[in-house]
């Protein structure tokens, strides 16, 4: 079956920087878009970013434009979310996600599988 592991969370000082690490197994990895996504308590999840299966097409929130960077490598069936200059704004617990599409979405609904979470602090 599919199942998306993702790692690298933790707490930092705003400014700072975290790279998040997603494992994906049990699919035709190139054939999926990879999202991420997260979600603070209380509120829905919120798109951050997302790659095509080829790696070409990349789409970041507003928040995340210019300072995260998402990537991908087909060989390894892995994505990688660098995220810098955090504000404590970026504090959530982050999601990777998978959809076997060419096209991106913004919703989560439309994504199938997801990674358990890795949480993201981000102190003032």
């Amino acid at each position: 079956q599919v199942q998306l592991v993702d790692s690298g969370g933790g707490l930092v000082q705003a400014g700072g920087s975290l790279r998040l690490s997603c494992v994906a197994s049990g699919l035709i990895y190139n054939k999926y878009y990879m999202t991420w996504f997260r979600q603070a308590p209380g509120k829905e999840p919120e798109f951050v970013a997302g790659i095509s299966g080829d790696g070409v097409s990349k789409f970041y929130s507003d928040s995340a434009e210019g300072r995260f960077i998402l990537s991908r490598d087909n060989a390894k069936s892995t994505a990688s979310l660098q995220m810098n200059t955090l504000k404590p704004e970026d504090t959530a617990v982050y999601y990777c996600t998978a959809r076997n599409s060419p096209i991106i979405s913004v919703t989560a609904s439309e994504y199938a599988y997801w990674g358990q979470g890795t949480q993201v602090t981000v102190s003032a």
